[in-house]
């Protein structure tokens, strides 16, 4: 199963087209893409049975957020074992670095994003994982079934903003606007052969930056899950952007930023795009 936000609207995506699901569910699920995750059980009950009007042709560029507002939004650090040495770092022993992404920061799919003047704008492709069901205290082995879906997300960072003062500022370097487009769609964990190995890649004006596999996160989604939920509930419709792989700007020789007019293209296997151009 596949949902979107069209143009602030709750659909399904049916063979690369939209249904609207509050017209086709008679107003049994509200318009808004994040009320569905507090009925997540229900909804996908009611997707897999009903008999859906005939989808429609729309633009990608209306495409919001699928996750639009979510009450939290965990940031992973250094969960892949190359990126943390192109940082600089040490493999992390137990649960990886955790930050916020300010929920303002979230955009779609297709945007364009305004560079902070003076910056070092950076990008880093990472899987986002969807709550569908309260997670509390959640052993790994069942963390699959709190779920909702995946999406492909862009940690877009400014490095100085993040790495200044005598205190690292990660979840201000990563929260200017636009810093956190999610996207296209969410996938349900169903649709993939293997949720836990899927390919993720991005590009800088079609240059490839990074190429890696969600099978080498340190931390892998049920782990970050068990792991998270034994701190704080994880909720309905909370996001997690699980960690990069190599190939950001600030782990090259010589260092790279975004620039005005560049295009970053993110993408995931089974998922699909991202597509951002930076503007002054």
């Amino acid at each position: 199963m596949r949902i979107a936000n069209l143009s602030g609207r709750l659909v399904l995506i049916v063979d690369g087209k939209a249904v609207d699901v509050e017209r086709a569910s008679a107003g049994r699920f509200a318009p808004d893409p994040q009320a569905v995750y507090e009925r997540w059980e229900e909804f996908r009950a009611w997707a897999g049975t009903a008999v859906l009007p005939e989808a429609a042709a729309f633009d990608r560029a209306d495409l919001g957020s699928p996750v639009p507002a979510p009450r939290q939004v965990l940031g992973i650090g250094l969960n892949y074992r190359d990126h943390a040495a192109e940082s600089g770092f040490a493999t992390p022993d137990g649960l990886p670095p955790v930050f916020t992404k300010f929920a303002t920061s979230i955009s779609g799919p297709v945007t364009e994003v305004r560079l902070p003047a003076g910056g070092h704008t950076d990008w880093e492709v990472e899987l986002v994982a969807v709550i569908g069901r309260r997670a509390e205290n959640v052993p790994e082995a069942q963390a699959w079934d709190h779920v909702a879906g995946l999406a492909v997300g862009q940690d877009i960072s400014e490095r100085i903003s993040q790495l200044a003062g005598p205190v690292p500022q990660f979840s201000l370097g990563k929260s200017f606007p636009g810093f956190a487009p999610i996207g296209p769609w969410l996938v349900s964990p169903d649709e993939f052969e293997n949720p836990d190995d899927l390919e993720l890649r991005c590009t800088v004006n079609g240059e490839q930056m990074q190429k890696g596999r969600t099978r080498d996160l340190i931390f892998s989604v049920p782990a970050l899950i068990a792991g998270l939920s034994a701190v704080l509930p994880l909720l309905p419709g909370d996001a997690i952007f699980t960690g990069t792989p190599a190939g950001v700007g600030l782990g090259r020789d010589p260092q790279r930023w975004l620039a005005v007019g560049d295009e970053l293209v993110s993408t995931i296997e089974g998922i699909g795009e991202l597509r951002q151009t930076f503007v002054a």
